[in-house]
């Protein structure tokens, strides 16, 4: 009987040795099954990301509805929350446009029309092509001349300039919050993505600069040793003191521009690709979370920028201060949360 046994567990060790992947042997010198194979980056193929299938939805019928809100978000890369969608290694941003150049995801233009005053209807939206979505990311290509010993230009073509996905550091989420009664669940839905970008405007630099130095002539000490003297200021040999010009400056860091989206993604479409991007986690790298876990789990931090209304107002538009506009935000997040709460009080 010991016998028996013995040869069992010797030939399920055989099995279990062949059974490992020639390129993990614990060997000086790594043996391949192929030549022109790769070695393998670890100890495990991690196959369960790349065969992944997307998890449908639950259908909604229009007379299940009991109550719907409609909101717009924006999601800071700089948060430490959601640093996981700057990583080098699994960008979001990366991710969305080598999708985009393999004809996987469809960019849809933002740009407002009179049919579609806000820029971000999916049904009255026109297909944006890979050219114009290079271009508005500054990625398409750029005018390279050449010059010869005597400064002079003899010859100009044009390069293609690669794209790096760490210059957008905001995205723009548009999504419902849907009660359905049937099922008695209160859940949000994310309709589209939109990255965001600060459009270039010419002279914005220089007006900067001449804010900045405007607001340097005007905190500077004469009796302050350290101080720097900006241009203009009294010389130390003169006895009659200079004043420097005066600029008007609307604001303290100079004039500002909004960023806007890019384009916009649909967000159902989306699905099939983040479905198969694991996305990078700091404490685990075990964990198994794609981008669409990252999505349909809430795992990430934002602020509600605008809500459903009939002026169609955003709250900038009726709230000027900063921390008053996260507070705005804040209790429009607080009223989502407390119509579920009240609807289950008795």
């Amino acid at each position: 009987m010991k016998k028996i046994v013995l040869s069992i567990v010797c030939i399920g060790m055989v099995f279990a040795a062949v059974a490992q992947d020639a390129n993990l042997s614990n060997s000086t010198k790594p043996i391949r099954t192929q030549v022109d194979e790769p070695p393998m980056d670890g100890y495990y193929k991690n196959t369960d990301i790349e065969n992944r299938k997307v998890i449908s939805y639950s259908p909604i019928r229009q007379t299940d509805v009991f109550y719907r809100k409609r909101v717009w978000r924006e999601l800071d890369l700089r948060e430490k929350m959601n640093q996981i969608f700057a990583s080098p290694n699994a960008r979001l941003m990366d991710i969305i446009v080598k999708a985009i150049q393999a004809g996987e995801l469809t960019a849809y233009d933002p740009t407002p029309t009179a049919d579609n005053p806000t820029g971000d209807n999916f049904e009255k939206m026109q297909i944006l092509p890979i050219d114009q979505v290079m271009a508005r990311l500054g990625g398409d290509s750029v005018l390279v001349e050449q010059f010869n010993e005597n400064n002079e230009v003899i010859s100009s073509k044009y390069e293609s300039r690669s794209f790096s996905g760490e210059n957008v550091i905001k995205f723009r989420i548009k999504e419902d919050w849907i009660f359905d009664k049937q099922r008695s669940i209160f859940e949000p839905r994310i309709v589209g993505i939109a990255p965001l970008i600060t459009p270039q405007i010419p002279g914005m630099e220089n007006a900067v600069q001449g804010s900045a130095a405007a607001n340097d002539a005007d905190n500077y000490d004469p009796f302050d040793p350290f101080a720097v003297k900006p241009e203009g200021a009294a010389n130390e040999n003169s006895t009659t003191p200079e004043r420097a010009p005066v600029v008007p400056t609307a604001d303290a860091f100079g004039p500002t521009v909004d960023a806007t989206p890019a384009f916009w993604i649909y967000f159902p479409e989306a699905r099939h690709v983040f479905v198969n991007k694991e996305a990078v986690n700091r404490h685990n790298a075990a964990t198994g979370l794609s981008y669409d876990d990252i999505f349909i789990k809430r795992l990430f931090a934002s602020y509600i920028i605008k809500q459903d209304n009939p002026e169609d107002l955003r709250i900038k538009d009726y709230i000027q201060d900063d921390i008053e506009r996260l507070m705005e935000s804040e209790r429009i997040k607080k009223v989502i949360m407390d119509w579920e709460q009240d609807l289950w009080s008795y």
